[in-house]
């Protein structure tokens, strides 16, 4: 595993908000700290949550699909790797309370937690978002690139954020 094995979490049993994300980026695996990094900045923006409140484990929930860095790909990091899901994923929820929102960034946190939608494009899952409330809410990946697809999907945040930042608010309260 490229720069070792540090697997990069953060849960409790408390925790009513559940991020799923991709896999933790050379940043994050530096420091340990999930969304410690550009995206991270981003994400707490579209929430509205503030540092303190993300890194929270009473409140917050920080998974990844991947829960290692999965090393650099020819165009970006590679994907999570796929023995991490199966192994971990259902032990980590098992912790947390069942009444939870639960955000899935990116394509494969949404491929596992919505399979029905497998013919889906990415787009067309948070384009219909509504359908997977109150329990899912998906989203792009914050990366610098989710900013090319904002410009061609000019709806997400006049409609998807304001409802994200409400269900987080209503849900840590």
């Amino acid at each position: 595993m490229p720069g070792g094995v540090r697997p990069v979490a953060q849960f409790s049993a408390s925790a009513r908000l559940l991020i799923i994300g991709q896999a933790p980026g050379s940043k994050v695996h530096e420091s340990g700290i999930p969304w410690d990094d550009a995206s991270g900045d981003r994400l707490r923006e579209w929430t509205g949550l503030s540092k303190q409140q993300m890194y929270d484990p009473s409140q917050v929930a920080l998974v990844p699909m991947g829960f290692c860095y999965p090393g650099k790909g020819a165009s970006g990091d590679l994907p999570p790797r796929r023995e991490c899901a199966p192994r971990w994923h259902d032990l980590v929820m098992e912790v947390l309370p069942s009444d939870r929102l639960t955000v899935l960034v990116g394509s494969y946190a949404q491929a596992r937690y919505l399979p029905d939608t497998a013919k889906w494009t990415m787009t067309e899952r948070i384009r219909r978002f509504t359908e997977f409330l109150p329990d899912f809410l998906p989203l792009p990946h914050p990366s610098w690139r989710s900013t090319i697809w904002m410009r061609r999907n000019p709806w997400f945040e006049p409609e998807v954020l304001p409802v994200l930042r409400n269900m987080v608010s209503r849900t840590l309260s």
